[in-house]
């Protein structure tokens, strides 16, 4: 490699971070409100540069925890963005990664020093984003529709412990649609994403319902 090269030069790394949620049976992901330019007032995916310093995942977990406060969040890569145009300063590379958390039991910044806002957005009104944020956020939604089949990517999600209804309601939120409910108990089951832990809940005015954990 030719370091003088000007074709090497001009270039950098983004870590974005596309976080997800269901509450109130509503799929939902995390955006904040940029606070500098570009895109000054545009709302984004969280994220931001590399510094040369850090791997990928350090620089991902830093920028969430600056730009939320949420720290500790389980991530998985799943794409590079790289289109030479998609940063309007110089050639970034976009890293992406999804991550899904309860949003009650996290206490996400409204504003720091580089956001003026922060919330939960339903995936079906999400607005016009910075960056290329909106082709990546579409692009994470049809993965983590993915994931949930093939992986344990939903037990941040739940306590620990947890009744089928309440996987069910989850899944449903996240694939946008119904799905058989006793299709879906032998697939859990039959792929071995959870198992039963023995143990029951009361629920109100009804039997109890068996206890469920993520293998």
């Amino acid at each position: 490699m030719n370091l003088n090269n000007p074709l090497y030069k001009g270039q950098g790394i983004h870590v974005i971070a596309s976080i997800f949620t269901v509450k109130d049976g509503k799929f939902k992901v995390l955006l904040i409100r940029r606070d500098n330019e570009p895109f000054k007032d545009k709302w984004s995916l969280v994220g931001g540069a590399c510094y040369k310093t850090e791997d990928v995942m350090t620089a991902m977990n830093r920028e969430i925890k600056e730009k939320t406060g949420i720290k500790n969040i389980k991530l998985n890569f799943f794409d590079l963005f790289s289109k030479p145009d998609r940063c309007k300063l110089m050639r970034m590379l976009g890293v992406a990664y999804i991550g899904v958390i309860d949003c009650d039991r996290v206490e996400v910044l409204k504003k720091t020093s580089k956001t003026k806002d922060a919330d939960w957005f339903d995936i079906d009104r999400i607005p016009v984003l910075a960056y290329d944020h909106n082709e990546i956020v579409e692009s994470a939604i049809q993965k983590l529709k993915e994931l949930i089949f093939d992986t344990n990517i939903l037990k941040s999600l739940f306590p620990k412990n947890f009744t089928l209804p309440e996987l069910y309601k989850a899944y449903c939120a996240i694939l946008g649609k119904d799905i058989d409910r006793r299709n879906f108990r032998k697939k859990m089951l039959s792929e071995k994403l959870i198992e039963p832990t023995g143990f029951e809940e009361d629920v109100t005015g009804k039997k109890k319902a068996n206890l469920y954990q993520f293998v």
